[in-house]
């Protein structure tokens, strides 16, 4: 019996998806659960298990291409039990360009007719559909959502439309309705050559990071400091601790867990570094959830650990190494990448010795982490040797003042320095 794949839903907020790779072909036998393609949302990346047994007998969506959730996009013929496509959905969805990431609240799966009528031209009555996101950047610059075109799917209204939409005003252009989406390509485009370069088509994840970087910059008022701390208690406990560590829980011991406790107390005392903000207001948030960024293959992914601040620091510990391991294995969930509140970045694991990050929205504050090492220092009007690392935090000065972040980096210093939590 005929098996429809279709394009799961990854969490509430996402409308499309975009299908990276095919790990069968046509014509090939693929077993119940077995990875069968791989999908990029903008929430996450993830590989999608095949629901029945049998032989792949037709690819509908090419690598490369995006559909809505819901979309069949392959067909297995054979054994197992099927796991029918929503009513909803059809071989034939417009696709929808993959410059255009989704960041729309879907409806529970509504018919592909109706889901493809634009908005209304006079913007009346009918609710625009949308994301929070959306209507949060709306709100704080006071733009009626009925005036933006949307390109997506159905007249969605996404973040490059309310994003083009406000520049547009900022320039004192008319905002003129935006042009629709290209179609998406089946395939990226060959690699072609000018002269001495190339041009390279960005993946979807790239195109995502892309259009979140800018939209931080955008919304943000970025400002920047940088202190420098000293590791050698923390170096020489870890060095001390590692072996056994290991041996006792099963895990590596690193200096990230360290970094993470030192901040998640230095909230505790500034709880304006783990806010947001909606329109004129700051939302201050009771959970600490850090986010850890982890650079993949073909981009980075910042999974959170949720309520840090209710777990010992074996618990921080387990947590990084589960996330970063499901993260470069393709296997964090949509809940895995949201509801941060605060982040932490480490360039120093590349050898920097510190970085100037942006922000990621809606959150106020992100820290940088560069490289440990070694450094002369003066010590008691002495020359001595010891373990250094600089701290960097971007944060939002429309409601983190300066004197604020700096005594929140110095209570993060103090904390590493005269270190005296366990390990084991």
């Amino acid at each position: 019996m005929p098996t429809n794949v279709v394009m799961p839903q990854m969490g509430e907020s996402i409308a499309e998806g975009t299908v990276i790779r095919w790990m069968k072909k046509v014509g090939e036998h693929v077993e119940r659960d077995e990875p069968l393609f791989e999908i990029s949302t903008d929430k996450v990346d993830a590989e999608i298990p095949s629901p029945a047994a049998g032989v792949l007998t037709q690819i509908l969506v090419k690598e490369n291409e995006t559909v809505a959730v819901n979309s069949v996009v392959a067909v297995i013929d054979g054994e197992g039990s099927a796991v029918a496509a929503s009513p909803a959905a059809t071989p034939k969805q417009e696709a929808v360009s993959p410059a255009v990431p989704p960041s729309a609240v879907v409806p529970s799966a509504p018919p592909v007719e109706q889901a493809s009528v634009a908005q209304p031209e006079d913007g009346g009555a009918a609710e625009v559909r949308t994301s929070p996101l959306v209507r949060r950047i709306a709100r704080e610059h006071n733009v009626d959502l009925n005036q933006v075109k949307g390109t997506g799917l159905g007249g969605r209204v996404s973040k490059k439309d309310i994003l083009d939409f406000i520049d547009q005003q900022n320039t004192g252009g008319v905002a003129q309705p935006a042009a629709p989406a290209p179609s998406a390509s089946p395939a990226a485009p060959p690699v072609t050559f000018s002269g001495p370069t190339q041009v390279v088509p960005m993946t979807p994840i790239r195109r995502q990071i892309a259009e979140h970087m800018v939209a931080s910059k955008r919304t943000s008022a970025h400002v920047y400091t940088v202190v420098e701390a000293e590791m050698t208690r923390v170096a020489a406990m870890r060095e001390r601790f590692k072996e056994e560590f290991e041996k006792r829980h099963g895990i590596k011991l690193t200096f990230t867990p360290f970094f993470i406790r030192a901040a998640v107390e230095a909230i505790k005392d500034f709880p304006i570094v783990n806010s947001s903000v909606e329109g004129m207001n700051i939302v201050y948030k009771r959970e600490v959830n850090v986010g850890v960024a982890v650079a993949l293959e073909n981009g980075l992914i910042v999974p959170v650990i949720k309520r840090a601040d209710e777990k010992n620091f074996l618990g921080l510990a387990r947590a990084v190494q589960d996330l970063a391991e499901r993260a470069r294995s393709k296997r964090l969930s949509v809940e895995d990448v949201q509801g941060g509140t605060f982040t932490i970045t480490n360039p120093g694991s590349f050898g920097g010795l510190f970085g100037l990050p942006i922000i990621n929205q809606p959150q106020v504050a992100i820290l940088g982490v560069g490289a440990i090492e070694k450094r002369p220092v003066v010590r008691d009007d002495a020359i001595a040797i010891r373990h250094m690392v600089y701290l960097s935090i971007s944060y939002d000065h429309r409601v983190v003042d300066g004197a604020v972040a700096e005594q929140f980096m110095a209570k993060i210093r103090k904390n590493l320095e005269n270190w005296d939590e366990p390990v084991l």
